[in-house]
Order: structure tokens, then C-alpha cells, then sequence
């Protein structure tokens, strides 16, 4: 899903004098296509912090609430499947992703998104807050994504900013094995929530060949559904909700998946 800042996190290590010069590194490289060979021999197993069990607890409670059941599997397992639950509940793609969006403003105090938005996201063209946020994702979301690193991107402006969090291989989308549950409950409503309530865009580039996620704060997203090329992934081979579906494609009341 996509990537939760907690309130613990937001007291951002802010001490480097080279904080408000950090755009500088090397931009990242493209997503490799889709039928690329995927090489896990390269990416290190992610070593869980002292605090994952209480992020991972919290948001799925709040999920739970949403979907209004909790699962019997236990810990990341469970997770997943309420977030698949979320992704059926819903009448419609729509409804998923508000209600990922209300899961991520209640870790929040309203004053402090407003706050945030209205002090922070303008400074330095956007740069500082793209910045920062970049940082609190990658030391607050790796038990959900797994290991994950600041790297640079390019601005509309041409300069580089250290504003990307790159996920060498993201766990929600390998455990989900649903692009559906990828685009509706987390890459979406992920840039929504940075937008509209932080002041912050986000441009979010998941790759479903090597499940590799590259966040580029301070980027919109396309303007047009048709610019944006995750949207137009089909479901994966290994799609549990796929594979069913075919399987008795004949059914005719059979739940359909929403990415379909």
C-alpha cells in the first residue's frame, strides 16, 4: 500500500547543514520494461525495526474498520487480505481508493496536514517538503514496502532533487500479486493524499515485472488516466482474483476484479 508517514516520523532529522543543498545526485534511471527478468539475487532481505509491529497493527486496525471485518491470518498475511476485502467491498475503484485516503489522513492531526501544507510545501518552490516527505517514507514505510532508498529525480525545471524513494521490490504488491489492489489502494489515493492534504505531488511508478516502485515527490501525475501507464497494466498471470475468474468464467455472479 501505499506508503504511510506516522506522526513519530514527523519530527524530521532536519540537523545536516547540507539538507537544503541535498539535490544533487545522479537522476534515477527509467523502470525496466515489463517482460524484464526480475533479479532478486541483488536485493537483500529487508531486517524488521523495533516499530514495524506497532505501524503494522495500527493500519490494520484502521483498515479493518473500513472494511468493517477483521481477518483470522495473522500479522502481514491478515493485512493483505483486508486490504483485498476493501478492493471487493467497494461498489466501485473509487470508493477503494477514498477510503485508503481516510486510513491515511486519520494518522494525523488535521491541524498538522494543514499546517504542513500552508507553511512547508511552499518553501523553495516545493523542494524542502518533496524533500522531506521523501526522508519520513523511508524511515516509516519499509515494513510495508520493504527495503527502500532516497534517490534523485528530475524537475519540471530540469534541475535533480533528492525528493524519489526507490523500492527495490515493494512487499505489497509481491503478497497482493493484484495490480488491482496496487493502482486502488495504494498508488492512488497515495498521491491523492500528498496533494491534496500535504501540498506535496507525487508521481508514483510501480513496475509489475520486477515489483520495483519509484516515488517521485514534487512530480505530478498525468493529467489524463491514458498518459499514465500503470493504469493500463492488466492483471498479472498470477493474479489470485484472475486466476479464479478463469477458472469459472462462466459464472456469471462471479466477483469481478476492479483492475479488470
Amino acid at each position: 500500500m501505499k506508503p504511510l508517514v506516522l506522526p513519530g516520523a514527523q519530527t524530521f532529522i532536519s540537523s545536516s547543514p547540507s539538507f537544503l543543498h541535498s539535490c544533487r545526485l545522479q537522476v534515477s534511471s527509467s523502470s525496466p520494461q515489463h517482460g524484464a527478468t526480475v533479479e532478486t539475487a541483488s536485493i537483500q532481505p529487508y531486517k524488521p525495526g523495533i516499530f514495524d509491529n506497532f505501524f503494522l497493527n495500527s493500519f490494520r486496525n484502521k483498515l479493518a474498520h473500513e472494511v468493517g471485518w477483521d481477518s483470522e491470518k495473522p500479522g502481514y498475511d491478515g493485512m493483505i487480505e483486508l486490504a483485498k476485502g476493501l478492493l471487493m467491498k467497494s461498489t466501485n475503484k473509487s470508493d477503494a481508493s477514498a477510503a485508503a485516503v481516510r486510513i491515511l489522513k486519520s494518522f494525523f492531526p488535521p491541524l498538522l496536514l494543514e499546517l504542513y501544507k500552508a507553511i512547508i510545501a511552499p518553501i523553495d518552490g516545493g523542494k524542502v517538503a518533496a524533500i522531506m516527505v521523501a526522508r519520513v517514507t523511508v524511515l516509516t514505510c519499509q515494513w510495508l514496502m520493504g527495503n527502500c532508498s532516497v534517490n534523485s529525480v528530475d524537475r519540471p525545471d530540469g534541475s535533480s532533487c533528492e525528493s524519489g524513494v526507490l523500492v527495490e521490490r515493494c512487499k505489497y504488491l509481491e503478497e497482493s500479486k493484484c495490480v488491482g489492489v496496487c493502482i486502488n489502494t495504494c498508488k492512488l489515493p497515495t498521491q491523492t493524499f500528498f496533494k491534496d492534504y500535504m501540498g506535496v505531488p507525487l508521481l508514483m511508478e510501480p513496475n509489475f515485472s520486477d515489483y520495483s516502485c519509484q516515488f517521485k515527490f514534487g512530480i505530478l501525475p498525468p493529467r489524463s488516466p491514458e498518459q499514465d501507464s500503470a493504469l493500463k497494466e492488466p492483471c498479472l498471470e498470477i493474479c489470485p482474483i484472475a486466476s479464479r475468474r478463469k477458472q469459472i468464467s462462466s459464472n456469471m455472479n462471479l466477483i469481478k476484479c476492479p483492475k479488470a
